[in-house]
């Protein structure tokens, strides 16, 4: 084992930096397609869900949440890497989206939101017909 002597410097820095950032943290999220619907996971742990805030504004999505600070009086903190404070992040939804079904659930620290497509926007299959069976159209 090897010592490092600026190792111990080199979290202070981080440490310090990550304290004096201000402004909302950006929020860790999976996105994926299921069927005829997208879904969106978003890492919020500790968050206490009354403060979580979804807004729908034209196609701008935005996810606000907060973490408050635990109250624990006379405590001497070894370390503390679970700050408090503000998250947020926002999305931009194309279209085909149905904006009137979108929903939205919170467990276990997982803020789960569905995102359907609108009929017309599903994938559908076309049937291949041969000429014979077309027929034309008069202008």
């Amino acid at each position: 084992m090897t010592f490092d002597p600026f190792s111990g410097l080199d979290r202070l820095a981080q440490d310090l930096t990550t304290q004096l950032r201000t402004g909302p943290r950006a929020v860790p999220v999976d996105l994926f397609k299921e069927g005829d619907r997208y879904v969106l996971s978003a890492d919020l742990p500790g968050v206490d869900p009354g403060s979580i805030d979804i807004d729908l504004d034209g196609h701008l999505l935005t996810i606000r949440a907060e973490r408050t600070a635990a109250a624990h009086e006379g405590v001497q903190w070894i370390t503390r890497e679970r700050r408090p404070g503000s998250y947020l992040r926002q999305f931009t939804l194309g279209e085909g989206v149905d904006t009137e079904r979108i929903s939205a659930n919170y467990d276990n620290g997982v803020l789960s939101v569905v995102i359907p497509l609108v009929e017309r926007a599903k994938p559908r299959k076309i049937q291949v017909g041969s000429a014979d069976e077309q027929t034309s159209i008069s202008a």
